[in-house]
């Protein structure tokens, strides 16, 4: 990808953008009814299809959104009402704000709204304020290893879903344990098999100034590059952002509870305030189908507009 490329993707704050992702190569439009990838995968009864939501932060209490329940609520609604059944949901981090046992039951009765056959998360730094993460294993981590860490495998692509936020300096950090538990784990696993991953901070140097990046994320890329297509998917800083390195797509994903500010437009990634009728556009969900055979996966942004 070029940079000029490369700006264009991180631009397209508010439009609904279908990234196709096939041997390493990432081929991007604004999406429409005519795309053969999601299209394929739609009249697939035996296609995956699920959707990632990040950063609900329920709890937050301030001007860059009033009611982070109500923003969250509405885009389970969304979820709802995709017109097809998810064949899992992934939250990926900050479910909650300040992580106490309210918030979390909350959040867990809240996701149990979505009909989907399932439901993932991935700890945020904010599901660990205080207590390292406890409060959110006690509701969230069930048949995990470690501080939370999984895998999985469906519809003919394994999922790897991991915990870098738990033990943060200045970024994020996955921890000798976890990156051994990733060896053994993808060991068992074909190279032509399509792998994703979820996290909530970047595993790659989004904008280390601002803690957005991974510090020993490069050990677990190291071990992915024998795929041959690999996507990770994190939250964190809620907008959209896509870097391709070789065989490997990242895709940061927005939030439903308030926008951050671009990498360096700021002095500090800060709550931004919008006017009242412009936060559902920087607000929303990301839908991904995968039909078995195309080693491609379709990404498409949901506004809650």
């Amino acid at each position: 990808m070029t940079r000029r490329q490369l700006m264009r993707h991180a631009g397209w704050f508010g439009g609904a953008v279908v990234l196709s992702v096939a041997g390493g190569e990432v081929i991007s439009h604004i999406a429409d009814h005519h795309d053969q990838v999601a299209a394929a995968a739609a009249s697939d009864p035996n296609a995956l299809r699920f959707v990632q939501v990040s950063d609900s932060h329920i709890g937050f209490d301030g001007p860059a959104n009033t009611d982070v329940t109500g923003s969250f609520e509405h885009a389970l609604d969304r979820i709802n009402s995709l017109g097809f059944r998810p064949d899992f949901v992934m939250h990926t981090g900050d479910l909650t704000h300040l992580s106490t046992p309210a918030q979390f039951d909350q959040v867990k009765q809240m996701l149990s709204t979505a009909r989907t056959e399932r439901v993932f998360v991935v700890p945020g730094e904010h599901d660990a304020v205080g207590d390292g993460g406890r409060a959110y294993l006690r509701t969230f981590g069930a048949n995990t290893s470690g501080d939370g860490w999984y895998s999985f495998d469906t519809h003919g692509v394994h999922f790897l879903a991991l915990v870098n936020t738990l033990s943060l300096e200045k970024a994020g950090h996955l921890g000798p344990e976890q990156i051994d538990f990733v060896r053994k784990d993808l060991a068992a696993v074909k190279p032509d098999t399509p792998v994703v991953v979820f996290s909530h901070i970047p595993l790659f140097a989004m904008y280390p100034q601002w803690g957005w990046s991974t510090d020993d994320a490069l050990q677990v890329i190291a071990m992915l590059r024998r795929f041959s297509s690999v996507t990770c998917l994190n939250g964190h800083v809620h907008q959209l952002f896509t870097k391709t390195e070789g065989n490997i797509t990242f895709h940061s994903a927005t939030t439903t509870a308030y926008p951050l500010p671009a990498p360096g437009h700021a002095p500090a990634p800060t709550p931004q305030v919008l006017p009242a009728r412009q936060l559902e556009d920087a607000l929303g969900i990301r839908t991904v189908a995968y039909r078995e055979g195309d080693q491609a996966l379709a990404l498409k942004e949901e506004r809650l507009t």
